[in-house]
């Protein structure tokens, strides 16, 4: 384990540094201004709101359904996570019910999706420490969940699928089988991951050991997701407070203690193997029946939410994505409030990169796995 650099600075003026905001260093426009001794930090500022958008005020000007798309837009790289946490805030409000269908169809887009995003980070992760190949390999494999999600909803990103009630269509004819391809290679090729980055000395040595999350920390600073999983917080949503149709599969949670950075890698890593077996299952069980509730095939879009107020969260690639939705009885939402998981676990970061390289510095932010549109909304 790498030991902290406990040597006080000398009466000299540290240099201030600026890293980022631009996308090759920090993961998206994240500034942090760096109070830098020769190679070694001393004193981290994150900046952030360069992507704020006010998506929550936006919520405010259009019908429920209008804000759906716009969810998306929140986590880019991971669309159906905020679409999900809203669409079931909404439906628990209203005393919507999708049927068995549509909430298994929902399942397997967001395992999917799940799988594309960690694809995501484990190319870039891999880029940030010298690993070029990583990217390149995640990238590709990436490609077949694409493409299974443009054959689905018209669009590679960015889908608008979920609906008040069930889902927008139903599964294309042939679909089932290519998923089922699909997660074949993927299973495949994260064994090929998993030895080519255990087996680089530059991937190991810059990671083990490197940005220590404690499971107290991490419970302290309300990270969630993978990061606190790495550093044994043992919580998942999907397993310990089951939505949708999760209750119904079995899968196990990936729990590391080490809280480095590669423990985050590992647990990634097994994430997707765990997200591999869930859409299986779903394929193989999914029911016949209808895609959205009886009667609100064109409805919902006047929908009336009741006066009251609701709080719902599911379990995104990043951590816990929440919703806090206040209705006032009429087809516009009065008040919509959204949980970052990435802000939360953004805000633990000063405190592990303080005397640390600045290598390492890079190291741990890559890690995180921030998506700044989840920061800033």
């Amino acid at each position: 384990m790498t030991e902290p650099y406990t040597v006080e600075a000398q009466s000299k003026d540290l240099l201030v540094l600026n890293m980022g905001p631009q996308h090759p260093s920090t993961h998206g426009v994240l500034r942090l201004i760096l109070k830098i001794d020769g190679e070694i930090v001393r004193e981290v500022q994150p900046v952030i709101g360069y992507l704020h958008r006010g998506m929550e005020k936006l919520a405010e000007l259009g019908r429920y359904p209008h804000f759906i798309i716009e969810c998306n837009r929140a986590d880019y790289v991971a669309s159906y996570a905020y679409e999900a946490a809203y669409v079931r805030a909404v439906e628990e409000l209203a005393g919507l019910q999708a049927p068995p269908r549509a909430q298994y169809i929902r399942v397997i887009c967001l395992e999917l999706d799940r799988i594309q995003s960690h694809l995501v980070w484990l190319g870039t992760f891999g880029l940030d420490l010298g690993v070029l190949n990583a990217f390149w390999y995640g990238f590709r494999e990436r490609e077949l969940i694409l493409s299974l999600q443009q054959e689905l909803t018209g669009v590679r990103m960015h889908p608008n699928y979920f609906r008040f009630g069930g889902v927008k269509a139903d599964l294309p004819e042939g679909w089932t089988d290519k998923a089922r391809r699909a997660c074949d290679e993927i299973e495949r090729k994260l064994d090929e991951y998993e030895e080519f980055l255990a087996q680089s000395d530059t991937f190991v040595m810059r990671t083990r050991g490197v940005g220590v999350l404690t499971k107290e920390m991490a419970i302290d600073w309300g990270v969630t997701g993978p990061n606190a999983r790495a550093s044994g917080v043992d919580f998942d949503l999907r397993r310990d407070e089951p939505y949708f149709a999760y209750e119904e599969f079995e899968f196990t949670i990936p729990v590391r203690t080490e809280g480095d950075c590669y423990a985050r890698f590992e647990v990634r890593l097994e994430e997707m193997r765990q997200s591999v077996q869930i859409i299986r299952q779903a394929l193989a069980r999914l029911p016949h029946g209808p895609i959205l509730q009886k009667g609100w095939e064109k409805g919902y879009q006047f929908l009336m939410a009741p006066t009251g107020e609701h709080y719902t969260r599911i379990e995104g690639p990043r951590g816990e994505v929440g919703i806090y939705l206040i209705g006032d009885g009429t087809t516009f939402p009065y008040r919509v409030k959204m949980r970052s998981p990435c802000f939360q676990n953004l805000s633990v970061l000063p405190e592990l990169m303080r005397n640390t390289l600045i290598a390492d510095l890079v190291a741990i932010n890559g890690s995180f796995d921030l998506v700044m549109g989840c920061v800033d909304r």
